[in-house]
């Protein structure tokens, strides 16, 4: 007990900083807050000395005196147990963190269950003043956040995007490229009837990819095209392709929206190449399973997961920690005042080819 007290005691304060350097503790307070009033060389020569002394801002008095929290909001509306397999999702919160926290700047992390709750979140922030800014992701078709948060006034920014009602600054990821580059692939190794695995029709990431998916499509005269949505699900993923596959004009190539659904598509393939015991309701008609000459498969999504699968997963690798950094500073611009608006296009991401589209085709059969 007397050895916190004595700790207390000793806790240098901005009164002592300014006594060292015979400078009033309101330009003390100007310099270590960087607000206007002192140069630069003072603001400077104040941080040093303050450091040197062993100063640290108290949170609360800090908070009262700046009206700022120091706190943004993340609020995902999707399961825990979603985001424990989005590899993505969560080398894009530690992007964010790495680029907050050197700003000071904490997480305040809320998943939700639904978009109602998350918008309830933000009604109840606001009430409360708990955040000074919010990340938005996953942009839906007439997306009512965005609106709600500028009546709240609360700023944000969105990780994709574009708004279509530009109502909030985005960054977003060149993905009708990258969905262009995927097929070029696939043609080039003789693949020509192709399947996309879609996530969440309602995701406007989603509704882009298949947008881009049919219209090349069309531009390469595919010989069978076809979209498929799974809500995400790895199990109705890997359902779904051992169903196609049984067909009599079978596809010879998937593209899957994450890895996840890419690998349990594989294994469950896999597991019906190489035994003759048939899961249930993967298994064809007449009993049989599939043959062993796989489809080629590509995910949208990198992880160690792509690398951990046999074959090995073709995949679209893009940076989501410096995805996640680059979000938090245009949100840090905001929260300084500068004026930010419209769409930033960001990271073009790389198709790296692995095992998984590099087998040759089975020989089809002659007319």
């Amino acid at each position: 007990m007397h050895e916190s007290a004595a700790n207390v005691s000793k806790r240098v304060s901005l009164k002592d900083v300014a006594d060292e350097l015979g400078l009033s503790q309101t330009a003390v307070s100007f310099a270590v807050n960087d607000k206007p009033g002192v140069s630069e060389k003072t603001k400077r020569k104040v941080k040093a000395t303050a450091e040197r002394m062993g100063w640290s801002p108290v949170y609360a008095a800090q908070a009262l005196s700046s009206s700022r929290t120091m706190t943004v909001g993340f609020v995902p509306s999707r399961s825990g147990g979603n985001l424990q397999t989005e590899s993505f999702m969560l080398h894009f919160m530690a992007g964010l963190h790495d680029s907050l926290s050197r700003k000071g700047y904490g997480i305040l992390y809320r998943p939700a269950q639904s978009l109602q709750e998350e918008l309830g979140i933000y009604r109840d922030w606001s009430r409360r003043k708990r955040v000074d800014g919010v990340v938005l992701v996953d942009l839906r078709t007439k997306d009512s956040r965005p609106q709600l948060l500028n009546e709240l006034g609360i700023p944000c920014v969105l990780a994709g995007g574009p708004d279509p009602a530009d109502q909030v600054p985005s960054l977003s990821i060149d993905d009708s490229g990258t969905m262009d580059a995927i097929v070029r692939h696939l043609l080039d190794v003789g693949r020509t009837r192709i399947v996309y695995f879609s996530g969440d029709r309602d995701l406007d990431y989603s509704k882009m990819r298949v947008a881009a998916f049919n219209e090349l499509a069309t531009k390469y005269a595919l010989e069978f095209s076809a979209v498929s949505y799974t809500n995400f699900d790895a199990e109705t993923a890997a359902a779904q392709t051992c169903s196609m596959m049984n067909g009599s004009f079978a596809p010879d190539a998937f593209i899957y929206e994450n890895e996840t659904m890419a690998a349990a598509s594989l294994r469950a393939l896999e597991r019906l190449s190489f035994s003759d015991e048939v899961p249930a309701g993967l298994q064809s008609d007449d009993g049989r399973a599939f043959p062993r000459n796989l489809p080629a498969i590509v995910s949208f999504e990198d992880s160690f997961i792509c690398t951990a699968t046999y074959p090995s997963i073709t995949a679209v690798h893009r940076d989501p920690g410096e995805y996640g950094k680059r979000v938090a500073k245009l949100l840090m611009k905001r929260l300084a005042g500068e004026s930010v608006s419209g769409n930033r296009r960001i990271l073009q991401p790389k198709l790296v080819v692995r095992e998984s589209t590099r087998r040759i085709p089975a020989e089809k059969p002659r007319s």
